[in-house]
């Protein structure tokens, strides 16, 4: 019911009116629930043909501070025009954040996609390599983007946390972190490392279509009696 405030278990009053969490369950029905649901960006993009570590970190880029809706198209025209780190590093700043409009932050994110695709091609003949420690040398590319795109493009067991990842996980009650950083040093300590690389694939759309940030569809939500619904105050 719209306004009802539901029972937060506190970290040393378990809820037993919750089943006990089975995070292997738990994936499996939120598996069934997205299934008619849009992909999250980049595997999007990766099922589109997009599959190298630089063009899924350039769709990270895109992405950052902007909804999928916008980044997604915005991705597709810049890879589909420049697909490589060459092609990119030939066009201008201006070629780029036209492409990308109208993302968020467009000229900067330009700029900092083409001294990516310079770099790539002068230091790695073209062709980013799967390593993290290259990718988060890159400014302004952090673990999020770096784990993403080694994950999505190469298969590497990384934990990419964004936003819905971080609200989800942590309301469920499966971990206690008050940041994207720190829910990921989180669920890397507890998260079986088969489901490193798809927990965000499910997570995306299951926090932007039900485990909203305002007013989640708890009465409709397929895993209510494992979440503990830290922190709701107001559900559907």
């Amino acid at each position: 019911m719209q306004g009802s405030r539901p029972r937060t278990p506190s970290a040393d009053r378990p809820d037993h009116s919750k089943r006990p969490f089975d995070i292997a369950a738990v994936l499996r029905r939120i598996r069934r629930a997205v299934r008619e649901l849009p992909d999250a960006a980049m595997f999007d993009l990766r099922e589109r043909g997009h599959t190298t570590v630089f063009a899924q970190l350039v769709a990270c880029i895109i992405s950052i501070r902007t909804r999928d809706e916008v980044s997604l198209p915005a991705a597709i025209r810049l890879l589909d025009a420049a697909p490589t780190a060459d092609a990119i590093a030939r066009l201008d700043e201006a070629e780029i954040a036209r492409l990308i409009h109208p993302a968020t932050f467009r000229e900067p994110k330009a700029a900092q996609i083409r001294a990516i695709a310079q770099r790539t091609r002068d230091e790695f003949a073209g062709t980013l390599p799967a390593d993290f420690d290259v990718l988060t040398s890159f400014r302004g590319v952090g673990p999020k983007c770096a784990n993403l795109a080694l994950g999505v493009a190469s298969g590497a067991k990384r934990i990419a946390v964004d936003i819905h990842v971080h609200r989800v996980t942590n309301r469920w009650g499966y971990v206690r972190a008050s940041t994207p950083e720190r829910t990921m040093a989180a669920l890397e300590e507890v998260l079986p490392t088969r489901y490193w690389i798809e927990i965000n694939r499910l997570l995306v759309p299951f926090g932007k279509h039900i485990c909203t940030g305002r007013a989640p569809k708890c009465s409709t939500c397929p895993v209510l009696e494992y979440c503990r619904q830290v922190g709701v105050e107001e559900h559907r």
